[in-house]
């Protein structure tokens, strides 16, 4: 089943164009590299995924809602089902592991604080953090908080992760880490598109590749 399906899509920045002709089908579980120099648009192309930037033109779905037509609120409903990794961590800083996931917990509709509390340790379980609970972002390494961030990621059974540059500020054998935990999830049915400047990755974990370039999005052979 196609989880995003792009047909002659045009995406726009502040009325510049940015990308066009786009055409990208990504399916359950693949492991997609978004691959170019800073400004060729894979920001864009990720943004458009999950509602933060209008489709200009063309067909344009992503997990069965049309996003050129999509509402304003349906997009907490889309966001629910994608899960977003971000370089810079983007964790609460003046509360614990323990109560970031809470908070997106509760900001998607969880209630029940036993299952809560059971399903945050389930989730730092799987990557390697369920003994880090209690410790406040600044307490951990950027290996660490990037786990909290895939954790985070992780809480509402996503369909699809979006990874921009999960790497970028971390050590090689760091980053290695959190890419081995990326393509583990990836293994388990979860598609997960992942942007980086790092071509050794694209060697160490299989994967198709996208090249952004001169405003256009190409499949490499």
């Amino acid at each position: 089943m196609n989880l995003i399906d792009y047909k002659n899509v045009e995406l726009r920045q502040a009325e510049q164009i940015v990308l066009h002709d786009v055409n990208v089908t990504i399916s359950n579980g693949e492991w997609i590299y978004l691959l170019g120099k800073v400004g060729t648009g894979k920001s864009t192309f990720m943004k458009s995924l999950y509602g933060a930037l209008p489709i200009y033109s063309g067909d344009a779905k992503v997990l069965n809602y049309d996003m050129h037509k999509i509402r304003r609120r349906q997009l907490p409903y889309l966001r629910r089902r994608i899960g977003i990794v971000f370089q810079d961590f983007q964790l609460l800083t003046d509360r614990s592991v323990e109560e970031n996931l809470l908070f997106v917990l509760r900001a998607t509709g969880w209630s029940n604080k036993r299952m809560m509390k059971d399903h945050v340790m389930d989730v730092l379980r799987q990557v390697g953090l369920d003994t880090k609970a209690y410790k406040m972002p600044y307490q951990l390494s950027g290996g660490e908080q990037q786990r909290v961030v895939i954790a985070r990621a992780l809480l509402n059974t996503p369909e699809l992760i979006l990874a921009d540059e999960p790497t970028g500020n971390l050590d090689p054998e760091t980053g290695t880490e959190i890419m081995d935990l990326l393509y583990s999830i990836s293994q388990a049915g979860i598609a997960v598109v992942i942007s980086t400047h790092n071509l050794a990755w694209t060697e160490q974990y299989k994967g198709r590749k996208l090249l952004f370039g001169n405003g256009l999005i190409r499949e490499s052979v």
